[in-house]
């Protein structure tokens, strides 16, 4: 009962842990970037790129709503476009990053908030974050540092005033940067609508060897399995679907990390429960050891009458059958019990449990005990009626 109540717990949150981990890793940052598709184009000769020096094309911010119209978008936690553009500001020449902060869009008729502050939880801003419909703006700290900036005061940028929001601290580029409101960017661009990459956030499943094979090399049965498959891969190309003349892809170090982290959750959780149906069947085996020891005057008694050993070994077996079903029942409630409190403790979530996974923990409950029993079953067999009736077995 306990080891199938330890085996259930672990089965139930193995099954039910990968969305849930991965929806935790996604406050760690987006998995996959989405950029022009112009930009993976090069044009070299003779060793010389001939790629005309310019900011590359963009995506079109009109398209961008589009993603939670393709096939895996409940799988897409949220995503952030940029806009980078080249500013003066306080006689300094920096960059002036366009995103959405917490932008509500729309798809159809269904409504989404999305932005920097779902794809980058990280982010932290000392003041107040702009509305993305304000000409507010946020002032990397090392950057508000080397210009004696401040929240709350005016600022001009490109020749235009704006208000700093706050400051913002990220540990990266964005420390020495100016962020603002896309529609921002874009009037200093003189772009409207234009787009430079798209960081998406998404809960996926770790990478195999299925998921690295091209899908144009794929028979119609399988493209539609790896298609219907959350892997990193897969998204990528409905992205590419989802928003015309892009290219997307993971960002390896994000994607990998995450599924090797999967991995080896579920591999300790798969060991933690071979060791506890191992000290079952140990336990187990000691119990049928002790019984048998105990009633071999009845296996003589059965024996002395005629049965055979098939007979002694199907009474023991279906007792111990019986016994595994029981146990198996109450603890795969006690499980059951276990796993919803492993995830409402550590998740913050309930773990589902699944109804097919009833008949497969009482199919494994049967096979430890009768692995646990089987030695002890074969020596019971093979006593001599004589010596176990006068108790010399």
């Amino acid at each position: 009962m306990l080891g199938v109540g330890v085996a259930t717990a672990m089965i139930a949150i193995a099954t039910d842990i990968g969305d849930k981990i991965s929806r935790e890793l996604r406050t760690y940052g987006a998995n996959l970037i989405v950029t022009p598709q112009e930009d993976t184009l090069d044009v070299v000769i003779a060793g010389v790129n001939l790629k005309p020096p310019s900011d590359g094309s963009y995506l079109n911010e009109a398209d961008l709503p589009k993603i939670k119209g393709m096939f895996w978008r409940n799988n897409i936690v949220g995503f952030a476009p940029m806009l980078p553009v080249n500013v003066t500001v306080v006689g300094q020449d920096v960059t002036l990053l366009g995103t959405y902060f917490s932008r509500q869009l729309a798809f159809g008729k269904q409504e989404f908030i999305t932005g920097i502050r779902t794809t980058h939880p990280w982010w932290r801003v000392r003041g107040s974050w702009p509305d993305d419909n304000s000409t507010d703006v946020l002032v990397g700290e090392h950057l508000s540092s080397r210009l004696k900036l401040q929240a709350g005061q005016p600022i001009e940028v490109a020749g235009q005033p704006h208000r700093i929001s706050g400051i913002l601290s990220t540990g990266g580029a964005e420390d020495d940067q100016v962020v603002a409101p896309l529609p921002v960017a874009q009037q200093i661009l003189g772009k409207p609508g234009a787009v430079r990459r798209v960081y998406v956030s998404a809960v996926t499943k770790p990478e195999d060897d299925f998921a690295r094979r091209d899908p144009k090399s794929l028979s119609p049965a399988m493209y539609d399995r790896w298609y219907c498959s959350p892997y990193a891969q897969s998204i990528a190309f409905q992205l590419q679907e989802a928003i015309p003349h892009s290219h997307a892809e993971q960002i390896r170090q994000v994607a990998q990390n995450e599924g090797a982290v999967l991995t080896r959750i579920q591999g300790l959780m798969f060991l933690i429960t071979v060791a506890a149906l191992l000290a079952s069947a140990l336990a187990v085996s000691a119990s049928m050891a002790t019984a048998v020891f105990e009633r071999r005057g009845e296996v003589g008694l059965m024996k002395a009458l005629g049965a055979g050993n098939l007979a002694v070994a199907v009474l023991f077996f279906s007792e111990a059958a019986l016994l595994a079903l029981m146990a198996g029942t109450v603890g795969f409630a006690g499980g059951a019990l276990l796993a919803h409190e492993i995830g409402r403790s550590i998740f913050d979530s309930q773990i589902t449990i699944q109804p097919v996974l009833l008949p497969v923990i009482l199919a494994i409950a049967v096979i430890v005990t009768f692995g646990g029993s089987a030695v002890a079953i074969r020596r019971a067999v093979k006593y001599d009626p004589v010596y176990a009736l006068r108790g010399e077995a």
